[in-house]
């Protein structure tokens, strides 16, 4: 089981995030989100990371010189697309970058999800809760989709679900989908931006303690399970 704390900003979080033990650790750098860093910001921070967790940088339809940047201040094991990034496109930087890079797809309705066959050069798929109409934020709005709508659909190994989870809300998440990586940012903060280091080991306790069974197909997701 794999956890990703997003958004992260301040070194007591970041720290909070580590000792909780979280697999992932993303940095975002999007002028419009609460959770904005500039690239000092952000190298201040991934250097505290010291081999413990990997490496996420979050950017929103990135110019090359963006990516340039986000590789020398972050050094990123991951670089998460959460833009209008066409195949095409995540496909170029990965070849620019030559970091494993994740798509996040927005999922309002079950024709989202025939998205999924088209980002085929993406390494990790995260499924979230497509924003509403006119939002500033592509993700990290709060919000879930309707877990139902992934049963049956055949997703890539490595997918990753977001999008509402919660301390409180992510063991049912983990049984109805199947899900074996999560990821979570506004469901851990007290505030938009603020993450709270209590919610931030109580989500990963609760991930731990709410896994699939050890023989459940890694990485995907059957028919989600109902409860």
């Amino acid at each position: 089981m794999r956890v990703k704390i997003c958004g992260l900003s301040t070194g007591d979080t970041l720290a909070a995030a580590l000792d909780a033990g979280a697999d992932l650790v993303g940095f975002v750098h999007f002028p419009k989100s609460p959770r904005h860093l500039g690239w000092a910001e952000a190298r201040a921070l991934a250097a505290e990371v010291r081999g413990r967790a990997e490496r996420v940088v979050l950017l929103v339809d990135p110019d090359d010189a963006t990516l340039a940047a986000a590789l020398e201040s972050v050094a990123p094991d991951l670089i998460q697309l959460h833009g209008r990034e066409s195949p095409e496109r995540v496909a170029a930087i990965r070849r620019f970058t030559g970091r494993p890079v994740m798509k996040a797809l927005g999922i309002a309705e079950s024709a989202d999800l025939a998205r999924v066959a088209d980002y085929a050069a993406a390494d990790r798929l995260l499924l979230d809760a497509k924003p509403p109409r006119g939002a500033a934020l592509p993700g990290g709005n709060g919000l879930a989709f309707d877990w139902s709508l992934l049963a049956g659909t055949a997703l890539p190994r490595g997918w990753m679900l977001s999008g509402g989870l919660r301390p409180g809300t992510v063991a049912e998440a983990l049984a109805r989908t199947g899900a074996m990586a999560v990821d979570v940012s506004s469901g851990v903060e007290t505030a938009p931006g603020v993450k709270d280091p209590a919610l931030i080991a109580a989500f990963v306790a609760a991930v731990r303690a709410g896994a699939a069974p050890e023989d459940a197909a890694p990485g995907l997701a059957s028919a989600p399970r109902e409860v």
